[in-house]
């Protein structure tokens, strides 16, 4: 069964729900606040950023803030739902440096060296996702220099220096920066 099709199932609706309460709780902006953990990431104004799982846009609006009008934002999500949601936020804020897609992280379909940043934020461990084949997307779709940041840490660190795709660069405010190598 795919993701979509188990998410349209009664007891995947419910999980979503559920999931989507956690993620957009008050808890959740005071002790992980998207904005401190984005800053960890170290975007910059203009820059080409993919956000891959948006998820419930948690991140996305503060995201689409730090890049300016000069900056650019592909907000991506497996679900349909989340794609829908997040796309009426990017509306209601008037954001129009933000695109969302619904798209798979291991097979994006963005073209291959375009861009700064890919944020990789609470979606791994997902248990859909190989490693192999999530690493070697990411190391496509970045420019030469282009930054994976990750959050949070977790075991996947030893996995991505080993795939030898990526060299750690940075850690700041829980967020790992790998950049591509």
């Amino acid at each position: 069964m795919n993701t979509e099709a188990l998410a349209n199932t009664t007891i995947g609706k419910v999980f979503i729900r559920i999931m989507a309460s956690v993620m957009e709780s008050r808890l959740r902006y005071r002790f992980f606040g998207p904005m401190k953990i984005l800053q960890g990431a170290e975007i910059q104004s203009g820059q080409s950023v993919l956000e891959i799982g948006c998820g419930t846009g948690f991140f996305t609006l503060p995201a689409a803030k730090l890049l300016g009008d000069q900056g650019s934002l592909v907000a991506m999500d497996i679900l349909s739902l989340s794609v829908e949601a997040v796309t009426k936020k990017v509306q209601s804020a008037n954001l129009n440096n933000v695109r969302v897609v619904k798209g798979n992280a291991l097979d994006t379909e963005l073209p291959a060296g375009n861009l700064d940043v890919v944020l990789v934020f609470g979606v791994i461990p997902a248990p859909m996702l190989p490693m192999e084949r999530l690493l070697s997307e990411m190391h496509r779709i970045l420019k030469p220099e282009g930054i994976m940041a990750v959050w949070p840490p977790s075991w996947v660190h030893k996995a991505i220096i080993q795939s030898g795709l990526f060299t750690l660069s940075s850690k700041k405010n829980g967020v790992s920066n790998y950049r591509k190598n």
